[in-house]
């Protein structure tokens, strides 16, 4: 019933972690698929490897360096199962995982898309989570607006999601997941699974976090200029992603001027105003 997609992108001992703890979920999925996202290192040797030491279908598919976003979409159009896990190349599953967030889903077929709780590592070492990393369930919208409040290696999703909601955006080098839940928490619910299923291990420079930092908000600034001319959005939500779009051009518009990039720093002035007078695409 569950097919795993495994991005990854020059990750080869992390991927082995990751993979191990697929291979070692009570709830075995019907397969799993890695993305290779174009990696120069040893990765397809060591899935390979692994592959003839489980007895589950491990599928492997290379293709040049494009980023995460079409690394899943090639896993959504390749896999078989009617439900989805995703899991980064660097984090890891309890072995319950599955079995438990499945069930759940089972027991609450109203729901097309859950999600868990994490425990975060930095550097190997455990961090407490604030308030607002709580993840949230229901009608998430607003919680979506502030910060990506679903762990994409936390999801389990019916494939139908995309067909309400469309694929992740290939333009979006990083941050796609925030757009993507932005355009699905508009009409549909998602369940939270209550409890830490998954391993988040971060503070590596590696991440795409990391590699675009400085950078981060552009990316959501592009999702949240194109959600408000969304067809779908209600007044209510279209009030709600205009005013998070300013206050994010604020923010970081003033950051490119206090650092010399006058002419971004404009860009992102001239789109506030922009946003005043933007309406839905018919």
């Amino acid at each position: 019933m569950i097919s795993v997609i495994i991005p990854t992108y020059n990750r080869q001992t992390m991927l082995a972690e990751a993979l191990a703890s697929v291979c070692a979920q009570t709830l075995q999925p019907s397969e799993v698929l890695v993305i290779d996202d174009g990696s120069t290192d040893q990765t397809v040797e060591l899935v390979r490897s692994m592959a003839g030491q489980t007895s589950l279908p491990v599928r492997y598919f290379h293709q040049p360096n494009r980023g995460p976003a079409t690394a899943r979409n090639v896993g959504i159009k390749m896999a078989k199962g009617p439900y989805l896990a995703f899991l980064d190349s660097d984090d890891c599953w309890e072995k319950q995982k599955l079995a438990t967030q499945f069930q759940a889903m089972r027991s609450a077929p109203d729901f097309l898309i859950s999600h868990t709780r994490e425990t975060w590592y930095r550097r190997g070492v455990r961090l407490n989570q604030k308030k607002i990393h709580q993840p949230p369930h229901g009608m998430i919208f607003t919680q979506c607006l502030r910060l990506c409040c679903v762990g994409m290696s936390t999801v389990l999703v019916d494939k139908r999601f995309f067909m309400h909601c469309g694929w992740f955006d290939e333009s979006l080098r990083c941050c796609e997941d925030y757009d993507l839940w932005l355009r699905g928490s508009l009409a549909h619910p998602f369940l939270l699974v209550d409890e830490p299923l998954t391993i988040k291990r971060g503070g590596r420079t590696d991440q795409v976090s990391a590699c675009y930092r400085q950078g981060m908000d552009r990316f959501r600034i592009q999702a949240l200029a194109r959600l408000l001319c969304h067809p779908g959005l209600s007044e209510n939500h279209r009030r709600l992603v205009r005013d998070e779009l300013k206050r994010r051009c604020l923010i970081y518009g003033d950051g490119c001027s206090k650092h010399g990039r006058t002419s971004e720093g404009g860009h992102y002035g001239r789109l506030i105003r922009w946003a005043e007078q933007a309406r839905p695409h018919a």
